[in-house]
């Protein structure tokens, strides 16, 4: 089963990891930040090891997006799309034999000021 775990952000400035640039996240102890840090770090060691990441990509910062809209051709206009406080900072593409060790995946991914979003993927002519 592939999912894709797409990692929402806000960090002020833009920057990767997101959450190191968030208030949220800065606000923790630096122990707990450290704690956090190490259990992403085992969990995707583990998974990468086991050859269940297929791929990753951190983004850019949303304000050099250009996002196109369809009216009779395609329009460009300065991004991000979304009109709101999180911008997509980037996904990691993975193949698991089940949906709860997706699960337990994503939630390694989340950390305080970032939202992780998990999603199965589709294969082209596929509709579920």
């Amino acid at each position: 089963m592939k999912y894709v775990i797409l990692i929402h952000s806000n960090p002020q400035p833009w920057g990767h990891p997101t959450s190191a640039h968030t208030s949220e996240y800065q606000a923790l102890p630096a122990q707990q930040q450290a704690d956090l840090g190490a259990r992403w770090e085992k969990v995707f060691g583990d998974a990468d090891a086991k050859g269940e990441i297929i791929y990753g990509c951190a983004l850019g910062d949303p304000t050099s997006s250009r996002v196109f809209h369809f009216q009779g051709e395609p329009l460009p206009i300065d991004g991000p799309y979304a009109e709101s406080k999180e911008h997509l900072a980037g996904f990691f593409v993975i193949e698991v034999e089940s949906q709860e060790r997706a699960e337990e995946l994503a939630a390694a991914f989340s950390c305080p000021g970032d939202t992780v979003e998990l999603r199965p993927t589709m294969r082209p002519g596929c509709e579920s």
